[in-house]
């Protein structure tokens, strides 16, 4: 019975006062601030046209939240009438707030008040026939820079040619002077290519024919800016000094830090019109752009080592590093390694006798032979009765110290060498040297390489002059030089801030086994298959030629260092490893 009594009483009280200007103001900004908008506009005049245009608010705002509050209701005697001062708090997410105060008209119908609706009711700017627009300002992107600070990917426009096949007319005129026009800027632009792709857009959307550099948009601007059903959208970006400069690296680092480098967008709110021009700005905060991201990469070492590639015909590819500190200086790859993927990084291929480094520090470490211990050097010889190995075309030095058949190049010495040793020796000088450790470099993927134990004395020989199962990346045989040069395996580091994880830290090689090497890497340089190098300052490398597929071709390798820049150069396919000595020759004068 008492609840009943109590309900008979409320209703009572809802029955006898009708709520005020006061509560009227507060009920429809609750409701607004809620998301109610069929609420809120139920208690203005104008229930529609109140719904219509706070959809329409929230559609443009897209607002996180909204704190809305009542500052003061005036009510003018007898005039039923009322002015509310109110205030509005944007929430418009990511940190975007937008606050301002508005006043709300509200008259009595009757017995019952009502917000008078007007679009000044949601802004005090926002006139008849009018809409709220948002739009966001993005920063610049920060730029990508160098270890000198020098820029690698810095911000610039980009014009998109779009085709709208619906508008085109002949559309085969249209796509022949696109590509006429777009393939000397890329090959891969074609009649074929643009018709197969604009095919695959959904009907009425349109295809990006190409992404230009504002430079190359501006040369064929002239032959198809008019081209019927083309348009044009504008851009900034974070580009590279050129399409192809450090190709295999500079679009994975630029993937890797675009959180990084994007900063805080800004935005502007602003009223329009009925035909959807902007009409004046309400609010504004401006973008804020983030920090350069600093990477190891040397601009000048980079563009050293692709001027140095560049004129080969093969694929061809070269990895730098500094040998004290592991920070890549430089990954440089031509247009047909290109075609392959990250190979410098990634690639596993025979490293020939550029492999010796590390046989001949495994003979020195075991004992067995010293620098300038004599040993054979025949033309061929012949490993456990079953396999001939023969010397480039079948040199033969007769008994020569271990220093000068480094030098020259025997496969039979050290084919003999490696034979001798145990099934994990060469495994284990590998290590040392870095071959086969696995880096977790932000950004990239590499792989070092593979050098399993050998319990068979065949395949044990071919290993040791590496051929066999032993397989390297440029990279990996970068770590080699780089090791050889500082003494221990550098842990390789690209993006300043950023640690590189390795899964374990190899064992070094012995001081006493690594000052002998050098000496043997010099007179390789000196006297022995890389006396091109001798112009170009205290060169110390090895040559290498690898056979792959059924043996009748090879790959041509050069690793090496001088002073505190370790490299790796391979050429595929060239049979020869002058080619790849020259290349490291051009590559060296290039740095001075």
């Amino acid at each position: 019975m008492s609840g009943a009594v109590l309900l008979l009483v409320s209703g009572c009280g809802l029955f006898s006062s009708r709520p005020g200007p006061d509560e009227v103001t507060n009920d429809f900004l609750t409701r607004v601030a809620a998301g109610d908008l069929d609420g809120a506009a139920a208690v203005t005049d104008d229930p529609g046209g109140a719904r219509e245009l706070l959809g329409q608010v929230r559609e443009a705002l897209k607002p996180a939240g909204l704190r809305t509050t009542v500052e003061q209701v005036r009510e003018a005697d007898g005039a039923g009438t009322a002015e509310a001062s109110v205030g509005y708090d944007w929430d418009l997410g990511h940190g975007h707030a937008w606050g301002y105060q508005a006043k709300l008209e509200l008259r009595r119908e009757e017995d019952d008040w009502k917000v008078h609706w007007v679009p000044s009711a949601v802004h005090p700017k926002l006139g008849a026939q009018q809409a709220l627009g948002l739009a966001e300002v993005k920063p610049e992107p920060a730029p990508v820079l160098d270890r000198d600070g020098v820029p690698l990917l810095s911000p610039e426009v980009v014009v998109s040619v779009l085709l709208d096949p619906a508008q085109a007319g002949d559309r085969d005129a249209v796509v022949g002077a696109l590509a006429a026009a777009l393939n000397p800027i890329d090959p891969t632009i074609t009649p074929q290519s643009i018709t197969e792709g604009a095919a695959k857009v959904p009907s009425g959307q349109v295809y990006q024919v190409a992404a230009l550099r504002d430079a190359d948009y501006q040369t064929v601007k002239p032959a198809i800016y008019d081209l019927p059903g083309v348009r044009f959208t504008s851009q900034k970006s974070l580009l590279a000094p050129s399409r192809t400069f450090g190709s295999q690296v500079l679009p994975a680092v630029r993937k890797f830090v675009e959180e990084d480098i994007s900063g805080r967008a800004g935005l502007r709110v602003f009223t329009v019109n009925a035909a959807g021009e902007e009409v004046e700005v309400l609010h504004e905060q401006a973008p804020e752009p983030a920090e350069a991201v600093g990477t190891k990469l040397s601009r000048a070492v980079m563009t050293a080592a692709e001027d140095a590639l560049e004129p080969v015909p093969q694929a061809a590819m070269l990895v730098a590093l500094s040998a004290t500190t592991g920070d890549v200086l430089a990954v440089a790859q031509n247009a047909p390694a290109d075609q392959e993927g990250a190979v410098a990084l990634t690639g596993q291929y025979p490293p020939g006798s550029t492999f010796k480094v590390v046989s001949a520090a495994a003979a020195l470490a075991s004992g067995a032979v010293a620098a300038d211990t004599p040993v054979p050097c025949p033309g061929r010889t012949t490993v456990d009765g079953r396999r001939i190995v023969p010397n480039d075309r079948e040199f033969d030095k007769g008994t020569v110290p271990l220093t000068t058949a480094f030098a020259v190049s025997c496969n039979t010495t050290f084919a003999q060498l490696a034979a001798a040793m145990t099934p994990d020796a060469l495994t284990a000088a590998a290590d040392s040297f870095g071959l086969g450790v696995d880096f977790e470099i932000p950004a990239v993927t590499t792989i070092t390489g593979s050098v399993p134990p050998a319990t068979d004395v065949v395949e044990r020989a071919e290993d040791g002059f590496g051929q066999g199962k032993v397989l390297a990346s440029p990279f990996g045989m970068a770590l080699v030089a780089a090791t050889a040069a500082s003494g221990k395996v550098p842990v390789p580091s690209l993006l300043t801030g950023r640690e590189t994880k390795a899964d374990h830290t190899p064992t070094p090689p012995a001081p006493a086994v690594l000052e002998p090497l050098r000496a043997m890497m010099r007179e390789v340089v000196v006297a022995g298959s890389a006396t091109q190098l001798q112009p170009y300052g205290d060169v110390r490398g090895k040559t290498g030629t690898a056979q792959f597929g059924d043996g009748t071709n090879s790959h041509g390798w050069f690793i090496g260092y001088r002073g505190d820049v370790a490299f790796a150069t391979l050429l595929l396919g060239t049979n020869s490893s002058a080619p790849a000595v020259e290349a490291s020759g051009r590559f060296l004068a290039a740095l001075g």
